[in-house]
């Protein structure tokens, strides 16, 4: 569907080409993320829009902001659709924190807990010492 048509301005020729126009599907008239396409040739050799979706996001980890491994990228109301295997993984905290702060937690958790059997074992082994020298 595309001709050739001379325009003659004062100076020279002109050649434009006639295109096809192309209409919204939707609504929407204004150029917003929402409403990004693309043009795309029809079997039948219509161009008409074809409208795209925005981009799927990977969550992330709460504490360290970096990208979580292993689970589907991808917008709000379809992950809402996933099955569960698809948006956790199988560990403590999976699917909200990353394996390493995870790890971090566990290791931190541990200490704070020998620090308090520690501070346990010197109170006893004082208190043992005092007894011993009021004895005396």
């Amino acid at each position: 569907m595309t001709s050739v048509i001379y325009r003659v301005n004062r100076y020279h020729i002109q050649e434009t080409k006639m295109v096809q126009r192309l209409t919204y599907r939707r609504r929407l008239s204004y150029n917003t993320k929402s409403n990004r396409r693309r043009v795309v040739r029809t079997p039948g050799g219509k161009l008409v829009y074809q409208y795209l979706k925005k981009p799927k996001k990977t969550p992330r980890c709460g504490h360290c902001k970096d990208k979580l491994r292993g689970i589907q990228p991808a917008r709000p109301m379809e992950r809402s659709r996933m099955c569960k295997r698809k948006k956790t993984v199988k560990r403590v905290y999976g699917g909200v924190l990353c394996h390493k702060c995870v790890k971090e937690r566990i290791v931190r958790a541990f200490l704070i807990e020998e620090q308090k059997i520690v501070v346990k074992v010197m109170k006893a082994q004082q208190a043992t010492e005092k007894t011993k020298k009021t004895e005396k």
